[in-house]
């Protein structure tokens, strides 16, 4: 309606952003018209609750909650609170006003109000206020993708709330505010699994509270964690529960998150005609809303279905609309996902330097949100955190036990030396154990990271960038695009494989092909690789650990080919084993296992393979959850001269 009455008074084409930013002043005009002071019972309603002075969040909350996102009304209530020196009353109002900041992507404002809130509450001592503080502070950060400073915050304001013996209803719900800000942290760094595990905790919390919206918010997170790891049925169904609960409650923005949410499946799994209608009748809840962070996600959505659908000049105007919303407001996660679907969009029409220039920037924020550093120092907070606890619990136990043994002393000594040789031995027990365990975790932790040095040694990632550098120097742009997309897919799999105990086998063969187009780069695109498999053989159910077939591959080039004239042939043969088995065979046309080794001893800097030996501990290690073992044999080939022709990796897998 703002918007029509503009175009139709100036008679001029306005675009979507200023679409977007006509409906936002037009609403902020109307609102300062209808509101000129606040109202008389709305004054009335203050005093009353200044007059009583409920200390806890939820006491304020109630009698609050209506009016909380109108900003005229929450500085009133600042204001008022103040000059009575009403301390919880300020804090509330001062969160609210952050909240409603956060909501129309003014971070910087928010967190100074979310800041200020805080020091209100610790002037105040108010327990419940510091910890709604710290989370709220916590959940700006982390729209902003800063997640180290996210975490800080979230994880401060657990451990708040956890410490209280009888938590009152107000410290609960921040509890719950901080496992789902915590899984979200861990759903920005792609470890999905641990994500859904704190969803599933918060989820059991908000049901005994009744907490609908909390309800909503949980099964909508657990659905984007669903269809990260490729679950699309089963995210669906949480983003329908999470729309239904926010049906229920009337939550416009929760409406358009999960809406959004099902148009991005949708376009997955290819319906994209319906996705496209979504997004379309979601995008002016957005804009009225105002909030930045939906409105970046919707372009994104939008301009994928488009590209899908060939609609490549639709679609190049909706992602730059979200490229630059998410430039504006800093939205970082958003601004990455754009950057890579406009490298696409212009690998598709042929501008090799834009797509060039959207891919490096996609990776660069990449690293930026998720590295190393970062998650390292995430789970590092989360252990200590997880241990401390653990260390109070241990010191509340051993006081009971130390009551307990002191009543018994009173009865009888013998009772006594039993008990305490019972602990004892018990204790004696479970440190072996625990001795046990923590070196297999070792062993095994060893192994993953000596295999994943294995995977990104030094010299595959300095030839193969060497080849790509070459086809720049002789000015091959579409070369140089093509392997650096495969070089970058291939670096970002096998950092996403190495979290992962077990991944599908289609994973692994998709991993694997990426590897072997990199290394024919070197070998002068003069190797012909193959993947065959069994009709019988679903790759995407079964599961086996995490990049296993590339030593043997990479064994087969180095030793049986690279030798080798002429013609040089892999194939990858995936078959049904005996009952309980796979078997995955790897063939080369190559020179021998002899005839490598004389050739290996020839050599004055001698090649050391330690990824086949790194591969059989780990798969023994995969093995010990199976009823049956895995074994490798390892076959000569002869031709009918009765020569050397080749060699074969035979795997037997176990699947039961």
């Amino acid at each position: 309606m703002a918007i029509g009455i503009f175009r139709n008074h100036f008679n001029f084409k306005v675009t979507r952003t200023q679409r977007s930013i006509l409906a936002l002043v037009y609403m902020l005009f109307s609102a300062t018209l209808a509101a000129q002071t606040v109202p008389e019972n709305f004054k009335q309603l203050t005093d009353s609750l200044i007059t009583t002075a409920p200390s806890s969040f939820t006491a304020i909350h109630k009698v609050m909650r209506a009016h909380r996102t109108d900003s005229l009304y929450m500085r009133f209530f600042r204001q008022r609170s103040k000059e009575i020196g009403y301390m919880a009353g300020e804090s509330y109002a001062l969160s609210e006003l952050g909240r409603t900041y956060r909501n129309i992507s003014n971070y910087s404002k928010a967190i100074a109000l979310h800041q200020e809130a805080l020091a209100i509450a610790k002037k105040a001592d108010n327990l419940e206020f510091k910890i709604s503080s710290l989370n709220y502070l916590g959940v700006v950060y982390r729209r902003t993708s800063s997640v180290r400073t996210a975490m800080d915050f979230n994880q401060q304001a657990l451990e708040l709330a956890e410490a209280v013996k009888n938590p009152s209803e107000g410290i609960k719900r921040s509890i719950n505010v901080s496992l789902n800000s915590v899984g979200n942290l861990y759903l920005t760094l792609k470890q999905y699994d641990l994500a859904i595990s704190y969803f599933e905790r918060s989820i059991k919390l908000e049901a005994e509270l009744n907490n609908i919206l909390g309800l909503a918010i949980n099964h909508q997170n657990i659905g984007k964690c669903q269809e990260e790891l490729g679950a699309l049925d089963q995210a669906l169904e949480n983003y329908s529960i999470s729309l239904s609960y926010n049906q229920d409650i009337n939550n416009t923005m929760g409406r358009v998150i999960c809406k959004n949410s099902i148009a991005k499946v949708y376009i997955k799994k290819e319906k994209y005609q319906e996705a496209l209608r979504l997004i379309k009748g979601t995008m002016p809840m957005a804009m009225q809303l105002g909030n930045s962070f939906l409105i970046a996600r919707l372009y994104n959505n939008l301009g994928w279905a488009q590209m899908k659908m060939h609609q490549n000049e639709d679609a190049e105007q909706s992602l730059l609309e979200g490229y630059s919303v998410g430039e504006k407001h800093n939205l970082r996660d958003e601004l990455a996902q754009t950057s890579h679907l406009l490298s696409e969009l212009y690998e598709v029409k042929k501008d090799y330097q834009k797509a060039l220039n959207f891919k490096t920037k996609a990776i660069s924020l990449d690293q930026e949100i998720l590295n190393e550093g970062t998650i390292r120092y995430v789970n590092e907070i989360l252990f200590r955190y997880d241990y401390e606890k653990k260390g109070n619990e241990i010191a509340v136990l051993a006081k009971q036990n130390e009551i307990v043994n002191l009543k018994l002393r009173k009865n009888r000594t013998l009772l006594l030396i039993g008990a305490l040789s019972l602990i004892l031995l018990a204790g004696i027990l479970y440190i072996l154990y625990r001795q046990y365990q923590l070196s297999n975790e070792k062993k095994i932790l060893t192994l993953e990271q000596t295999m994943l040095r294995s995977q990104m040694n030094p010299h595959f990632l300095f030839n193969s960038l060497n080849s790509i550098k070459l086809y720049i120097i002789n000015n091959e742009k579409k070369n140089a695009v093509h392997y650096l997309n495969k070089f970058s897919k291939l670096v970002r799999k096998i950092l996403e494989a190495s979290s992962q105990r077990e991944i599908p086998l289609a994973e692994e063969l998709e991993t694997v092909e990426l590897y072997m187009n990199i290394e024919n780069i070197r070998f002068s695109n003069e190797i012909n690789f193959k993947i065959n498999i069994s009709e019988d053989i679903d790759v995407h159910t079964i599961k086996l650990p995490s990049l296993i077939l590339q030593p043997f591959l990479e064994n087969a080039l180095w030793h049986g080919l690279s030798s080798k004239e002429g013609e040089k042939n892999i194939t990858l043969d995936v078959t049904s084993g005996e009952d309980g088995f796979i078997n995955i065979a790897i063939t080369d046309d190559g020179v021998g296992r002899d005839k490598a080794e004389q050739i290996k001893e020839s050599k004055v800097l001698k090649r050391k393979s330690i990824g086949i030996d790194i591969t059989k501990e780990r798969l023994a290690n995969f093995s010990k959850d199976y009823q049956n073992s895995f074994h490798v044999e390892i076959i000569d080939i002869y031709n009918d001269s009765n020569l050397p022709a080749g060699t074969k990796i035979l795997l037997h897998i176990p699947t039961i």
